[in-house]
């Protein structure tokens, strides 16, 4: 064939230029002078061969054949021609019989082969132009330091969920004021832990009073405009008020609850009507039939299958469920969203290219996200990495809170402090609400194994605190708690770490464990955050161990242990079916 390609074989069947080498037991490609083969084949009929040239035979003589007519001169001494055939013993072989043959079936096992090669590029082909056709619906929002940059597939992650009440888009200037700028109507910061074994979806009341902090936003001709922050106001006004973007939100959610947002996802009233309606409708139930004039909603008692208008309806509605207020549609929500979530992953809809496709097209047209995750490819990775998360594993919460006492009218909530802070604390230590036990078994070990000994009297421990990555002072802060709280006089500031860290470390050498241990003691560490190493020396050249305040830092005194109970808060996990009522 390659010699086709050349312009060699003048219109010689490519498999009849092969004969078998007997020297070899292999066959190899024979080709005759150009010159001394004929531009036109004569008729089948066998030829007599002259000097020089050859009759090429018509036969297929390729690999696995044989040659039944005269044999071809052969061109060159070290490629024989045919063996010549025994006299047949009984019948020949019907036609039949010979195109049944085995290398006939390697031909066809060639060009299907090339068939399917063809197939997949053209495959391809289209689904770049697919990708890049995706892309193009989602619109994508630079947040600047407000997030984490790119995305990564191998850290637990922080994405914040805002369903914005902005009225604009086809289809959503019938549901109240068309004007409205969009707040941040439904917030849930959705935690994927690291080892991707669970998630938390912590729901954010939209009435919770909150500090706002001042915001930098990028403006549309590149330069920085910072909004002026506020204080005591609803978490709504964190998005759309003063021109601010999804990265005061995110900014917010740091403020109110330390925990660090990597990244957004932003969708309006379309996308629930959009996603529910590609994945051909999601089943909610209620304890109680619903007839709601305001929200038009309209369902029996029950399990129902709702779509596009009427599933928007169900999680819109506050009057039909509880005491009608913005907490129990929270829960409502969270079992809808539990209820998508199965929908989603179902086999139902992930063997069905149609919904898949409608899929895309619903969550990239319904979607604003920040520049890290802006483009199709991240996208699909965040859903890789979600999906593997089992949905037993998946938590609903919501923030704890309490009627805020400085209304007499209970229309907004403020953070209640004596739950609130395991909420907080679990998510950001990456502590999963349904696997509890296994962490707090886990830390027991750790426990056991490096706290169980003497402790050094507080004077003795030799120490050098850092601060990588607590908040500036932090490091000043702790060695004015240990030298005049705790007695601990040995100590000293070393300044900043070469690199940030997560959690707050201890190392200590082998020698150094009483010190080690009576130091965690005072500053409330597990025994995870204790580091055996070698040993290191201070400033004056003694041996000493190192207290690293890594970002979890919350101030001298507060204990870095996480928490090993759960709080005592409502919650749900996505493989359940709750009913609303």
């Amino acid at each position: 064939m390659d010699a086709q390609g050349r312009g060699r074989a003048d219109n010689i069947d490519p498999a009849d230029q092969w004969v078998l080498n007997p020297n070899t037991g292999d066959y190899e490609l024979r080709l005759g002078h150009s010159a001394a083969q004929p531009s036109v084949p004569g008729p089948r009929s066998s030829r007599t061969a002259t000097a020089g040239t050859a009759a090429p035979p018509r036969g297929r003589t390729a690999p696995g054949r044989e040659y039944r007519g005269t044999p071809q001169a052969v061109p060159s001494p070290d490629v024989p021609g045919p063996r010549r055939r025994r006299p047949p013993q009984g019948p020949p072989p019907s036609r039949r019989k010979v195109r049944q043959q085995k290398p006939r079936g390697k031909k066809i096992a060639l060009w299907t082969a090339g068939t399917v090669a063809f197939a997949l590029v053209a495959v391809s082909t289209a689904g770049y132009i697919y990708v890049k056709h995706l892309e193009g619906n989602v619109n994508t929002t630079d947040v600047g330091s407000a997030g984490a940059g790119n995305f990564s597939k191998d850290k637990a992650f922080n994405i914040l969920i805002i369903g914005t009440d902005k009225r604009t888009g086809k289809g959503n200037q019938g549901y109240g004021d068309v004007n409205n700028i969009g707040h941040a109507d439904t917030n849930i910061l959705l935690h994927v832990s690291k080892d991707r074994t669970n998630a938390t979806a912590m729901s954010i009341p939209r009435d919770l009073i909150v500090d706002v902090p001042d915001c930098p936003t990028k403006q549309e001709d590149g330069t920085t405009k910072i909004v002026a922050g506020s204080q005591g106001v609803r978490f709504n006004s964190s998005l759309g008020e003063g021109g601010r973007d999804p990265g005061c939100t995110m900014r917010t959610v740091k403020e109110a609850t330390g925990i660090s947002v990597d990244h957004f996802m932003m969708a309006d009233f379309n996308a629930v009507k959009t996603l529910t309606s590609a994945v051909g409708g999601v089943e909610v139930c209620l304890t109680e039939p619903v007839d709601d004039e305001e929200s038009k909603l309209k369902l029996p008692a029950g399990t129902s299958t709702v779509e596009g208008e009427q599933a928007l309806a169900f999680v819109r509605t506050r009057k039909s469920f509880g005491n009608s207020g913005d907490l129990d549609r929270i829960k409502v929500q969270q079992q809808f969203l539990g209820s998508l979530m199965r929908k989603m992953s179902s086999s139902d809809t992930l063997t069905s290219p149609t919904k898949l496709v409608k899929l895309a097209e619903a969550a990239t047209k319904a979607l604003t996200v920040d520049t890290g995750i802006g483009k199709v490819s991240t996208l699909k990775d965040v859903a890789l990495e979600l999906k593997k998360v089992p949905p037993k594993n998946v938590s609903f919460v919501t923030v704890p809170v309490k009627d805020n006492p400085t209304e007499r009218i209970k229309a907004t909530v403020v953070v209640d402090e004596t739950k609130a802070p395991d909420v907080f604390s679990m998510i950001k230590d990456d502590v999963s609400f349904t696997a509890v036990k296994k962490q707090q078994q886990k830390e027991k070990a750790a426990v056991a194994a490096r706290l169980k000994g003497t402790k050094a009297a507080p004077a003795d421990v030799r120490v050098r605190v850092l601060n990588g990555g607590a908040a500036p002072g932090s490091a000043q802060e702790t060695l004015n708690y240990l030298q005049i709280d705790e007695g601990v006089t040995k100590s000293e500031n070393a300044g900043n770490a070469e690199t940030t860290l997560k959690k707050t470390t201890l190392e200590y050498a082998p020698d150094q464990a009483d010190q080690a241990r009576r130091l965690a003691d005072i500053m409330g560490l597990s025994g995870s955050a204790m580091k055996p190493g070698e040993s290191v020396t201070n400033s004056q050249g003694l041996p000493a161990i190192t207290l690293t305040l890594g970002e979890d830092f919350e101030g001298a005194g507060e204990s870095l242990t996480a928490p090993s109970t759960t709080p005592d808060v409502d919650k749900s996990t996505a493989d359940k079916v709750e009913c609303a009522n």
